[in-house]
């Protein structure tokens, strides 16, 4: 007999652990506040989740067949690039159509696994200090512009695109922590 067999089945990954994406049926203006503080702390949280990791555990995958903490790191750099960009575009031009990208592909390009991750938590950091202030200078009514996304066929308010990348920030730190916590990785 398989001394395996005998385990209970390991309990599936959940791809999402904080659940998918629910935006607000409207805008909130007291949510503005919590999404700010969440962009603008979210780089500290990547500092303190990847302490005390190694090489190795950077390159173990959230769940099979999904990104490691490395291609992780690396995507919320290109992607908090691009909304930093989609946020200038939409405070400054009349519903712009931005550009969509295939994340899945830019998570294979070559340099997401020859950069450490702390090139990417440095510009995070950078990037977040930006995005912070000029989200504590917009006016209330600059919450409703917005951009043209393509893929969506739709119109996205900024307060929406901040909702999102408020519970996106959120998302991926909860996948390494996570890891962390199923693998027993000390802080």
């Amino acid at each position: 007999m398989d001394p395996d067999s005998t385990l209970p089945p390991a309990e599936p990954i959940n791809r999402y652990p904080l659940g998918t994406h629910q935006p607000p049926d409207r805008f909130d203006p007291s949510m503005i506040r919590d999404w700010i503080e969440t962009l603008e702390n979210f780089p500290r949280w990547l500092d303190v989740l990847i302490e005390n990791l190694d090489e190795e555990q950077l390159h173990i995958p959230y769940r099979p067949d999904g990104w490691s903490i490395q291609q992780i790191i690396h995507h919320l750099a290109d992607s908090h690039m691009n909304a930093y960009i989609r946020l200038k575009l939409a405070l400054t031009e009349d519903e712009p159509v931005i550009k969509p990208y295939e994340q899945d592909l830019w998570a294979e390009t070559a340099e997401v696994d020859s950069v450490p991750v702390n090139i990417s938590i440095t510009l995070l950091h950078a990037l977040h200090r930006r995005m912070g202030a000029l989200m504590r200078s917009m006016e209330e009514r600059d919450w409703e512009r917005g951009f043209y996304h393509p893929e969506q066929e739709r119109a996205i308010c900024l307060w929406e695109f901040a909702d999102h990348y408020s519970w996106h920030a959120r998302h991926h730190c909860e996948q390494i922590r996570k890891l962390r916590e199923r693998k027993g990785w000390v802080y």
